[in-house]
């Protein structure tokens, strides 16, 4: 008797798990969404096979080529400890901590968490979790912003709390979303993370915020509702910056959407503002007066070395083979920016993958609706069914 219960058992189990990766896996949910957002992994015809100006990622330092996959192994650490170099090295990741829940609501067919965690080793972040109903693991989605109200529909700007609810918008669709922001530092005007002080900062800003991004997916990695190989992450503008730099210097984000960051460095247009003490310019206080780089105000810190050496930041880009990435274009991220682009493509080419590397554009700085629906598909996508 006990032999037959067990069968029975076993043979729920296996129907049960049988079902529940169909779902996952539904051919036709795949396929659909492919059909929306296969168009927006080709350049146009008057970028392809453009490459620029731009320093290949497929030769060493020293001019050697990258032939082979194991030469790229090689290169992908030379780029890494180059710019880890340069921007400074993080300190130890927190990979043990648990997120602390202060309090809980419910909204829409999800639970809302106000959680506390430690993102650098000597500062805590308070963010939302929001976790939608249902059992088993779920793919997930750290968002990042000036402040984590903008991503869970709570923002203060009826601008992006309108077009930049990434949060609220991806729980609805079924992920675990961790929600962040540098609420204080963007209050008092200088935004960023200074490790481990603003008066001796021994990490490039954006750099830190990329390894508190990293804080962040170990502590999301934890929760039980999560799948750890299926946590990608979103910003626009300023968190499009912080986005970008998280998941090409951490490699455990399995893929990324980075909304009008400026994927390049560009002198010309002043949201590309790289040069800023809180993201690759930091030099302590007295700041140089913010705006673009003229003779009368310079670039400091680390950045005009950065542009001296020839360093540019689809050498960063490189670092996300094969993982897949989107770049949700708008007034800072044109469609000539296929041209660094093109330079991943070629390194996941080498590797043997296509259709990694995305863009769509769109007019305005500002997420659109339509922008948001392709970003929620890509996510969908790669980390429902991909």
């Amino acid at each position: 008797m006990k032999i037959v219960l067990l069968a029975i058992f076993i043979l729920s189990f296996e129907f049960n798990l049988k079902g529940q990766i169909s779902k996952q896996l539904d051919p036709d949910s795949s396929q659909a969404i492919w059909k929306d957002i296969s168009p927006f992994f080709s350049p146009p015809d008057e970028y392809k096979d453009q490459y620029g100006t731009y320093r290949s990622p497929l030769k060493f330092y020293d001019g050697r080529p990258v032939k082979r996959k194991k030469d790229w192994v090689k290169r992908r650490k030379e780029i890494l400890a180059k710019w880890n170099g340069m921007m400074g090295e993080w300190p130890p990741l927190l990979k043990d901590q648990e997120m602390v829940v202060l309090d809980s609501i419910r909204r829409d067919g999800f639970t809302q968490y106000r959680v506390e965690f430690y993102w650098t080793p000597n500062e805590k972040t308070q963010g939302y979790l929001l976790a939608p109903d249902g059992g088993g693991k779920k793919p997930a989605v750290i968002t990042v912003s000036y402040e984590p109200e903008t991503a869970i529909g709570w923002g203060k700007s009826e601008r992006t709390k309108t077009f930049c609810d990434f949060a609220y918008q991806l729980t609805k669709r079924g992920f675990v979303t961790l929600a962040l922001g540098t609420t204080q530092a963007s209050a008092a005007g200088i935004y960023s993370l200074y490790y481990p002080s603003i008066e001796k900062a021994s990490v490039e800003p954006l750099s830190m915020l990329a390894c508190a991004a990293a804080n962040a997916w170990y502590v999301l990695s934890k929760v039980k509702e999560v799948d750890p190989t299926r946590i990608g992450i979103i910003g626009n503008s300023f968190g499009g910056k912080w986005a970008m730099f998280a998941s090409c210097l951490f490699d455990k984000f399995a893929c990324a959407v980075w909304s009008d960051p400026g994927i390049v460095f560009d002198e010309s247009r002043a949201n590309v503002n790289y040069w800023d003490p809180w993201y690759l310019g930091y030099h302590p206080k007295p700041w140089r007066t913010r705006g673009r780089i003229t003779k009368e105000n310079p670039g400091r810190g680390l950045y005009p070395r950065l542009t001296a050496e020839g360093h540019d930041l689809h050498e960063l880009h490189a670092l996300m083979a094969p993982r897949p990435f989107l770049v949700s274009g708008g007034s800072e991220d044109m469609p000539e920016r296929w041209i660094p682009l093109n330079h991943a493509i070629t390194v996941n080419h080498l590797l043997g993958y296509k259709n990694r590397i995305a863009m769509t554009n769109r007019l305005r700085h500002i997420p659109t609706p339509e922008s948001n629906e392709q970003a929620y598909l890509f996510f969908e996508y790669f980390l429902k069914y991909n």
